[in-house]
């Protein structure tokens, strides 16, 4: 069992798993947008507030994984050099 979890846990720190989460943050904009949207026709002041926070968590959470996905690359250049 807990070489399916170390397994698991490598693929989260891959370039495809960084994919993977990057696209699955993206997809919860669309939630997001709705949200709002729907918030701003009734006039919700707090709703927009938490559209607003919940869009910030969504946006540094992408900067997040992007700069972890530079990382792996840096690493990638870096290894290939000193091979």
């Amino acid at each position: 069992m807990s070489g399916k979890l170390q397994k698991a846990k490598g693929f989260k720190n891959s370039r495809t798993g960084m994919y993977v989460s990057i696209a699955t943050s993206l997809f919860g904009v669309v939630g997001t947008v709705k949200r709002g949207r729907q918030a701003r026709a009734e006039g919700d002041t707090l709703q927009m507030l938490d559209v607003a926070v919940s869009a910030a968590g969504i946006v540094t959470g992408v900067a997040l994984l992007v700069r972890e996905l530079r990382r792996l690359d840096l690493e990638d250049v870096v290894d290939d050099v000193l091979d």
